[in-house]
């Protein structure tokens, strides 16, 4: 398609558009009039009032006047992620000794060998800062990602080609026409010109600050982008869209301050007390340990001739063990389990807008749900009718559809006025798409209704059209009185066509009966005949269609008429009827007369019932808040298993169960109920309202404000505390979650959005939901599925396990290293694990361990357990069990190492080699001869002293001798007090020996970190279990970030630790001939005995420790 320029619309520019919105201009048309007034707009816009435009040409309406959306913003960019990693204190320490340790390498006789440190510790810097700005790096991606499918969910009702389509707000185009409505509460999606309208009042308070909502008529047309619209139906053409709108314009010019909410979770906050509860103990304890170093080497032992690289090496220590101990990696871990429980929550059509909303929907304690839609399909059939005195009954016997049920037993002139009725009440956005379709588009209820019309014989687009007052181009002549919750019906007026008015009327069925005078009669003909609704005839009508409707879980909607003889008072109100929410009805919807009741059903979602069980086997209350009447909430409370056996008591007259008090209450007893009168106004009551919810299931013909104080009461009783009443209700079978209740709350409308914003997690209805409401939710439900709020609430659990995984394995590690660290301080004035080899530790906890334990799927056994407690500690007493035995096991193993082993395996016991002198098992040796030779220089050529060219070595069967020579060989004067092997004891000249006073890594420390890594890879893999699990290897294979990251670390430790690496080892401080096979396998057997170790804890430890109800 060929792009155009803005001129191809000849007559209008995109700067005249916007001049229509300005301020000063929106009160009146003169610079509409200016342009040649709307009918000129319209043909300059190349489109139509009814028709809107072809569709066709959206490309060169962009290209013209901007596409109704935002530059993006653009992203941060890698390397300042980088620059925030680098500015962790513990990392510019670090920083700060590579630096100096390489300044002394550089200006050292021994740059050689002393450079490879400097550039480690740089190296183990650069990967852990690169790591951290990946992930948020990611994150932030992430986040558009999200934005743009919430964007997406974001539609509107369009008309193109004449048919109108559903289409996302960003595909709205300059020319369009949108249809717009109060029911929808709809949100306006660019700056508009209204076109034609019923009684539109317009909120633009968020944008202008008028607190009171605008009345838009032809002599004020302007709409502008982001106001909501309050009353009334209408049509609008597109003239701004983007950032040419009002809304656009001021969000464009504060876009660069848009800031992400930063508040944490529960979980993140108590996260956060720990991590700097463990900060304080590695500052205290790296403290301690460089102390403890410079007193024992420089007082103690007086040793100060190398002062300043020792003093080098114990700040370097002291700041890893620092590094090894701060868990950096905790926020890191919650980061990355939010956003891939997000992701993953995103495939199964779950909308997260909050990722801390994740985590708080694992702890959720209640769940307060919409029935329409949730807990149903939504997809309405009317399957019952009460037409003019008949009954036509539900019965699956019945193959004919009951709009020919209906023909056939009933008169013309009723048949008439009901088709007439169902076309014209209803909606412009709902309809059938394109006739035979059968497609619904719109409010399912009508669209039902809509079907039932078309049965009947009746066209809802031809009698729409035809009909004054309620076609598009006579809609002035008529009024329309919208749907509201405080009404709970909707009426439609239009002038008949032999004089006079008449308006229809649907809604809630006993709204509609209560306003009635008179019902329509039976009699065939074509005149109808209307008889008094006698009290008798009523009471009739609600045992045997009402009640059997409802019984059946079928919706049931009433349809009446009434007639005027000239236009009526639109706004006189009744002084004796009111409506649902106790204000005075319009006098226009009283004295009505009965047509029929409709049955609408909706069936129950095939997943409702299996999701709701699990609800209550992990400890998840489900409530239902409705607007349906009583007896239809409860049919589908017990079909979906909210309302179960124990909520019924014994009829002991004989008949059915009954409900037990307050398990299925209306609105209307919920309010009066939980408020009291003070000083002539109601006040919400605490105590009166923690009477009831325990008990409290079904919440039916429920209005917004009664979601809201539920929101608010569940999440402010603290009826947990009151012992004795919970010891009450458990012996009714209640029992009562010990700490603050944890609410999930749905919602569709705009009223529900304070509800929505109250609850602990808000869930929005993707189709059924007005934009105001999924603006006000945490996530957006994208099928409108109950069973995807099940799926939220084990992705939660899953997060906060999955974060207690890993809290379990860092600090376990933290303790080993620390008391090995310590001990080594110490003992040798030296860790045992180097400066880099604990980054490398610090790098598989903060990252790969993170990466792989947060990334671990749900299992559905976390249903079968219940809630979290807000207020419990993160480190359960089975948690402390594991960390404890493990930690004692692996530390056991490590000192035995650094004590016991260099005897056993007959090698120096110490830090380093002296380079240069070579210890090796001489085999070859008789058994009662065999000892430990000392190769003095391995670079040695025959020499006069030794012409027959053995190279010069020193071997005796004691390991001291040799490592008492070694250092005799750096310092030949050397003298130590109190030492059988003095330095005069070797005799000789050494000057052939020429050996270098610069140390090497040593097999004996680089077997103990060879060991440690291992048994801590070994101990991720029990780290998966929390609770005492036997099978620590169950669902591993589903996790394949865990698998790819456990043999990626083993293959790298096996290259450092196996392979000979020669001065290559110098980095990361291992023997540069590799340890060997056998003490690789060595080190695997120690490992492996960590998941023995496991099962022993399983078998017999946790049995007399940790009761097993805590497991």
């Amino acid at each position: 398609m060929t792009k155009v320029s803005p001129q191809d619309f000849s007559g209008v520019t995109r700067t005249q558009l916007m001049e229509l919105f300005e301020q000063e201009n929106r009160a009146n048309t003169s610079k509409l009039e200016a342009l040649g007034g709307l009918e000129k707009l319209i043909a300059n816009l190349n489109t139509h009032p009814t028709k809107g435009i072809a569709g066709d040409d959206i490309e060169q309406r962009i290209a013209a006047f901007g596409g109704n959306f935002f530059a993006e913003k653009k992203l941060t960019p890698y390397w300042k992620y980088c620059m925030n990693a680098m500015g962790d204190h513990v990392l510019i320490l670090l920083t700060v000794m590579a630096t100096l340790t390489l300044v002394t390498a550089l200006f050292s006789d021994h740059t050689a060998e002393e450079l490879p440190e400097p550039i480690a510790l740089y190296m183990s810097v650069f990967l852990i800062v690169n790591v951290t700005s990946y992930i948020d790096w990611s994150r932030e991606r992430m986040f558009v990602e999200v934005s743009k499918k919430l964007l997406q969910s974001n539609t509107k009702t369009v008309i193109r080609n004449g048919e109108p389509v559903l289409l996302a707000d960003r595909e709205i185009v300059v020319g369009d026409v949108v249809s717009f409505n109060a029911h929808n509460a709809q949100s306006i999606p660019a700056d508009g010109i209204l076109l034609q309208g019923v009684d539109v009042k317009i909120d633009e308070s968020s944008l202008t600050g008028e607190p009171d909502a605008i009345k838009k008529t032809t002599e004020q047309p302007f709409i502008i982008a982001g106001s909501t619209v309050s009353t009334g139906s209408g049509k609008m053409l597109v003239a701004c869209v983007g950032e040419s709108s009002v809304g656009g314009r001021i969000k464009a010019a504060v876009y660069s301050a848009d800031a992400e909410e930063a508040e944490g979770s529960p979980m993140t906050m108590k996260l956060e007390t720990l991590a700097h509860q463990i900060s304080y103990f590695g500052l205290a304890v790296s403290a301690l340990c460089l102390f403890g170093m410079i007193i024992i080497q420089f007082g103690v032992n007086g040793d100060t001739e190398t002062w300043w690289p020792d003093l080098t090496r114990f700040i370097i220590t002291a700041i890893t063990i620092l590094a090894v101990v701060v868990p950096e990696g905790l926020p890191f871990a919650v980061t990355l389990s939010l956003a891939f429980s997000a992701r993953r929550l995103g495939e199964k059509d779950n909308l997260v807008k909050e990722l801390k909303s994740c985590e708080t929907m694992g702890s959720a304690t209640t769940i307060c749900s919409d029935k329409t839609g949730t807990l149903t399909a939504n997809r309405m059939t009317v399957r019952g009718a009460y037409v003019a005195g008949i009954s036509h009954m539900p019965d699956s016997s019945e193959s004919e559809p009951i709009g020919i049920r209906i023909k056939q037993k009933t008169s013309e002139a009723v048949k008439d006025i009901l088709g007439q009725l169902l076309c014209i009440c209803t909606m412009d956005e709902s309809s059938l798409g394109a006739p035979g379709e059968n497609v619904f588009k719109g409010n399912p209820t009508e669209c039902a209704l809509l079907v039932l019309a078309e049965s009947l014989g009746y066209d809802y687009r031809k009698v729409r059209s035809e009909t004054k007052g309620r076609s598009e181009q006579t809609l002035k002549d008529g009024k329309v009185i919208m749907f509201s919750s405080a009404r709970k019906m909707m009426s439609w007026a239009v002038p008949k066509e032999n004089g006079g008015w008449r308006i229809y009327c649907k809604g809630a069925s006993e709204v509609v009966m209560s306003r009635c005078t008179k019902t329509q009669a039976s009699e065939s003909g074509e005149d109808m005949v209307a008889t008094a609704l006698e009290p008798e005839t009523v009471t009739k009508i609600e045992e045997t269609v009402i009640h059997a409707f409802a019984s059946k879980a079928m919706r049931t909607i009433g349809v009446a008429y009434r007639d005027f003889d000239s236009k009526p008072d639109f706004d006189a109100t009744s002084s004796t009827i009111t409506n649902a929410d106790g204000t005075p009805a319009q006098e226009v919807e009283t004295e009505l007369t009965l047509i029929g009741i409709m049955g609408i059903e909706d069936p129950l979602r095939p997943e409702v019932p299996g999701a709701i069980e699990k609800c209550y086997n992990a400890g998840i209350d489900v409530r239902m808040v409705t607007g349906d009447n009583l007896e239809t909430a409860v049919a589908i409370a017990k079909d979906c298993g909210i309302l179960r056996d124990e909520h019924f008591s014994i009829n002991e007259a004989g008949g059915p169960p009954q409900l037990k008090k307050y398990r299925a209450i209306e609105g209307k007893e919920f309010r009066t109920h939980v408020h009291q009168t003070v000083n002539g106004e109601q006040v919400f009551n605490q105590d009166k309202f923690d009477e009831i919810w325990p008990y409290l299931r079904v919440l039916a013909r429920s209005s917004p404000e009664d979601k809201l104080t539920l929101a608010k009461g569940l999440n402010a009783s603290v009826l947990y505390k009151n012992t004795e009443r919970c010891q009450q209700l458990e012996k009714e079978g209640i029992k009562i979650f010990p700490d603050r209740q944890v609410v999930a709350m749905t919602g569709d409308g705009t009223n529900d959005a304070p509800a929505l914003k109250k609850a602990d997690v808000g869930f929005a209805m993707g189709k059924a939901g007005t934009q105001v409401a999924k603006d006000a939710a945490d996530i957006v439900l994208l099928k409108d599925n109950f069973a995807d709020i099940v799926v939220a609430a084990l992705w939660g659990r899953n997060v906060y396990e999955s974060i207690s995984k890993f809290v379990q394995f860092q600090l376990t590690v933290n303790i080993v290293a620390v008391t090995v660290a310590v001990v080594g301080a110490f003992y040798k004035q030296d860790s045992p694990l180097a400066a880099t080899q604990m980054l490398w530790v610090n790098l598989i906890m903060d990252s790969l361990a993170s990466l792989a334990l947060a990334t671990e799927p749900p299992t559905d056994d976390m249903l079968q357990r219940p809630p979290v407690n807000r207020s419990k500690s993160m480190i359960t007493k089975s948690m402390w069990t594991n960390m404890l035995g493990h930690a004692f096991y692996q530390a056991v193993v490590l000192l035995f190492l650094l004590f016991a082993f260099p005897d056993i395996g007959s090698m120096p016991q110490g830090t380093d080699y002296v380079k240069g002198l070579h210890y090796f098992k001489n085999d070859w040796m008789p058994e009662e001869a065999k000892a430990t030779c000392l190769y003095l220089d391995p670079d040695w050529k025959a020499t006069e002293e030794f012409p027959d060219g053995d190279a010069p070595r020193l071997c005796s069967s004691d390991i001291k001798i040799l490592e008492r020579f070694a250092l005799c060989v750096e310092d030949p004067e050397r003298d130590v007090k109190d030492d059988e092997y003095k330095c005069s004891y070797f005799g000789g000249d050494h000057k052939y020996w020429k050996p270098n006073p610069v140390k090497a890594p040593s097999l004996h420390y680089t077997i103990i970190f060879n060991t440690f890594v291992v048994m801590t890879l070994f101990n991720e893999i029990n780290s998966r279990k929390l609770h005492g699990e036997m099978n620590v290897f169950h669902n591993i294979t589903a996790n394949p970030y865990f698998a790819s990251i456990f043999f990626l670390i083993a293959l790298f430790q096996g290259i450092v630790g196996a392979i000979p690496l020669g001065e290559g080892g110098r980095f990361i401080k291992v023997y540069g001939d590799g340890m060997g096979g056998m003490y690789w396998l060595m080190a695997l057997g120690l490992g492996l005995g960590v998941l023995v170790w496991q099962q022993i804890f399983v078998n017999v430890v946790k049995k007399f420790v940790v009761p097993k109800a805590e497991l």
